[in-house]
């Protein structure tokens, strides 16, 4: 019996930016977090790909036009921190880096806590990564520990 080659094939993007190795279960957070569901961009998404670094497949998001800041990337990293970014320029690879969360987490997410006062105030939020792997933070203000389940992304 004849084996029978498969491929997927995607259109490559002139500039912009790829995710690739995002969680399959985590693709549509990136999409919201990053803002790119209002985007006049082309978007391109695949869910639930073949991964040999990912058990439970990946996912990757390419963006035309569109290259994202370092506040931005930090976001990816604390939902998706196996993803790599790679940046494309006239059909080119000039940039292909693994994303990396932060030591500290400035003004991209909420303190959980009601009575913090980053939630009365007119105050920058700040946070300590204390656990990269199960993913918690620790408020600079009020001192709480916010679980990954917690997050809720400004």
């Amino acid at each position: 019996m004849e084996k029978v080659q498969r491929e997927l094939k995607v259109t490559a993007i002139e500039n912009g930016t790829v995710i690739d190795h995002i969680p399959s279960n985590r693709v549509f957070q990136v999409i919201k977090i990053l803002d790119l569901t209002d985007s006049p961009e082309e978007i391109f998404l695949g869910v639930n790909l073949e991964s040999k670094k990912l058990a439970d497949g990946k996912g990757i998001i390419k963006v035309s036009n569109r290259y994202f800041a370092d506040h931005e990337i930090n976001k990816i990293s604390l939902v998706a921190p196996s993803a790599t970014l790679i940046e494309i320029r006239n059909y080119e690879v000039t940039l292909k880096k693994k994303v990396q969360i932060p030591t500290t987490v400035h003004a991209i997410v909420k303190c959980f806590n009601p009575n913090c006062i980053t939630n009365h105030q007119p105050i920058t939020t700040c946070f300590k990564v204390i656990d990269e792997i199960d993913l918690k933070l620790q408020c600079r203000y009020c001192e709480k520990i916010t679980a990954k389940n917690n997050i809720v992304f400004l």
